[in-house]
Parts: C-alpha cells; structure tokens; sequence
C-alpha cells in the first residue's frame, strides 16, 4: 500500500494548521473519512433519503436496501455467522452499555464476579460498575506487568468459578499493548463466564474474526475506521442477543403492542428501537469497502513498521519516557515530555501543524497505575508516513528548547 496516494483520497488531509502542512496523528480518537464515505452519504440523502423497514415506496425501499446492506458489510467484516446478529448503536459506548445492561443486570447475581484489567477505557469500565452495584457482583482485576501488558497466567489466577463476565479491551487506546483475545475467551468460557470484547482500537487495524476469536460479544465503533460519528455495532452470539431484553423501547422494535403489554420483533431489530441512524450505517458501509480493498494485513503491516520506526526515532530524544510495551504493539505511542505538561506538549505542536491527543484518555485508573496524571498521544493510521514521524520528532526537540530543555542526545 502507498500511503501518500491514499492521503490524497482524505479531503480534510490537504490543508495547513497554522502555515504549517497538516500531520494528523490523533487517529485512536477519530480517524479521518475518505472521499468515498463523504460521496456515499452525500448519495444517501440526496436520492435515498427515507425511514427505513415502514414504507412501500421507492425511497423507502432504497433506504431499507443501503441500510441492511450496511449490517451485511459489518457481519462478512467480522466474519460474523449471520447478520442478525449485528446490532445498529451509536458506536462501542452504547454497545457496550447495551450488554451491561441488557445481559449482565439480568443474569447477575450477589457474590458474581465481573474480571476486567485496569487499563480499560472508561467506556468498558464505568457500565460494569454500575452492573456491579445493581447486582450485588464483585469487580476483580487483572494484574499488569511493568510494561503494560498482562499474563495468561494472572488471567488463569484472576477468572474462577464465580466469574460470569470478563471485559477486555483487545487494543489499549493508551498502551498499544494487543491482549490475546482467543485465548481469554477460552480461559473464560472454562470457567463458564462469557467474554466482552471492546474492539473499538482493534477493528480499524486488525483482521477480526469473532468465530475465531470466539467472543461472546464483540463491540466497535464506524468513526475510528474512515467512517461517520455517531454509528457502531454490537456482534453478539445469538443466543445470548435472543436472551437479553431490549434497553431501549419504542417504535420499530415492536412486533405486537396492547394497552398493558408489548412482544418485541426478532434479532436484530429489537435492539434498534426508533429512526436508527440510516446515513451513519451507509457511510459504515462504505468505510469497509475502502478498508477491505486496501487489506486490514496491509494495513496492520504498515503501521507496525510505522510505529517501530517512531520508536526509534522519539526514543532518542533525551528526557521522552514511552508508555506501554516496545514490542507487539499497535499503532499509537504514549509519552510524556519531562515535566512538559502533556497539554502544552500537545499546543507546541499544533503550532507547528502536529495534531496529538493530550490528557487522560479516558483512562484515569491507568493513568494513576502510570504514576501520572496526563500523556501525550500520537497514532497512526494508514495514511501516515515516515515523513509524519519525522515532522513529531523534530518539533517535540522544538518543544523541548521552547520550555528551555536540552535538545537531543
């Protein structure tokens, strides 16, 4: 894959911030969208737009056509064994809190154990909380190792008996570190507990296939993978999806409605309650296309060179600490610049045309495991180069001299 001739099919990637050309490294919060996706919801609204699954006429079929043929996108995606087991959401927030809420409050009981790690993000965090609380289930932990990985022998200690769910992320959104999902759930479903998997860093870069993975539930978000905000989905095994009850109840969802009592329509449109988000679902769909015809093997390839090669280069650069491990890692490096505060790391840099995430990431749990209270964030997608990396390193020395540091060693 070229990266530069795939930057030219990202409108947004050809503009100077601050007289300087733009070098877009903040893609774990959102990456950007290529002329395709843009084209295809334009194309949406322009000739398709209708409410999908209730009328007779053209548009409406034509919706209800882009729109089912979006979740058949995501099912081949993740090799998922049948669309209905794709749920519509908002993006891998709502699809997360719809299992904690749908499944793990129905199904949990006091004394029940709910096994995650500490560098989850708060979206995989704080719904299995709230589960806890309601249930009377416990929170355990697994351990991390000094460079931000974790062991299978600390998830054979950690998931018992008791276990019913263990939530995992598959990527750190702030470590890079990659925890081997297959043999999770297999360790899980020994002792009987299902697996929930937060994929929203893995999808965008990983070949995921969730009859391999053998997850219980797998969650994901369009805007971190060149599609729209504002649309996700949740894969689920589909006897799981069929025990669950809806969290969201209205139009669309129902099959048959009385004065005191309603059943609800078959997988997956009990979970899709109200006018789903129809244009989000297109360009979703056009997003996987983009992504399918450049290869997710290519693309995993490219940015772990990528990232070795800005390992390299920022870990020459004297008083700059990395977060996470060095090797089999993905695409993003977390680091702190001395006592620069990761903030004024982060605003140097976009004076100089450098867009990278500053704070806690929502990770203040891992945060307080690193020992501070902010990182600086650069992460790569498929449009970046060596060039990209080149422009960070020289302008983090700039930074360094700005708040009166030595330069480099």
């Amino acid at each position: 894959m070229d990266p530069l001739a795939l930057k030219s099919e990202f409108p947004i990637l050809n503009q100077d911030i601050n007289g300087h050309p733009l070098v877009y490294l903040d893609n774990a919060a959102t990456t950007q969208k290529p002329r395709s996706v843009i084209e295809a919801i334009k194309r949406y609204y322009e000739w398709d737009n209708a409410n999908v699954h209730r009328g007779v006429h053209t548009l409406g079929s034509r919706a209800t056509d882009a729109y089912e043929g979006a979740r058949e996108k995501v099912a081949r995606f993740l090799n998922a064994p049948a669309s209905r087991q794709i749920i519509f959401t908002r993006g891998t927030t709502t699809a997360l809190n719809i299992v904690a809420s749908g499944y793990a409050r129905q199904t949990l009981r006091e004394g029940d154990e709910i096994v995650l790690t500490p560098m989850e993000h708060h979206s995989n965090l704080i719904p299995w909380q709230q589960a806890a609380k309601a249930t009377g289930a416990t929170l355990k932990y697994i351990p991390l190792q000094p460079d931000g990985t974790i062991t299978l022998a600390d998830v054979e200690a950690t998931v018992t008996e008791r276990t019913k769910i263990v939530a995992i992320t598959y990527v750190s959104n702030v470590l890079g570190t990659i925890n081997p999902i297959a043999k999770i759930a297999e360790i899980a479903h020994r002792n009987g507990a299902i697996i929930v998997v937060d994929g929203a860093q893995s999808t965008p870069h990983l070949k995921v296939d969730v009859q391999a993975l053998d997850v219980d539930f797998y969650a994901l978000s369009g805007h971190k993978m060149c599609g729209p905000t504002g649309i996700g989905a949740l894969y689920g095994k589909a006897q799981l999806l069929e025990r669950m009850e809806p969290v969201e109840f209205g139009g669309e969802m129902i099959d048959f409605v009385e004065l005191y009592d309603s059943t609800w329509k078959e997988l997956p449109w009990k979970f899709e309650g109200g006018t789903p988000m129809i244009a989000g679902a297109v360009g979703l769909g056009a997003a996987i296309d983009f992504l399918e015809q450049i290869g997710l093997h290519n693309i995993d390839q490219h940015e772990k060179k990528l990232t070795r090669y800005a390992i390299e280069r920022l870990s020459n650069i004297d008083g700059l600490k990395i977060f996470g491990p060095r090797e089999e890692r993905a695409g993003l490096i977390t680091f702190n610049l001395g006592d620069v505060h990761p903030h004024d790391v982060a605003t140097v840099l976009d004076t100089e045309g450098i867009a990278v995430r500053a704070g806690h990431h929502c990770c203040q749990p891992l945060m307080r495991w690193l020992n501070v209270s902010a990182t600086a964030r650069a992460s790569f997608y498929l449009y970046n180069t060596e060039h990209d990396v080149d422009r960070l390193a020289e302008s983090l020395v700039k930074t360094k001299e700005f708040f009166g540091y030595e330069s480099i060693r």
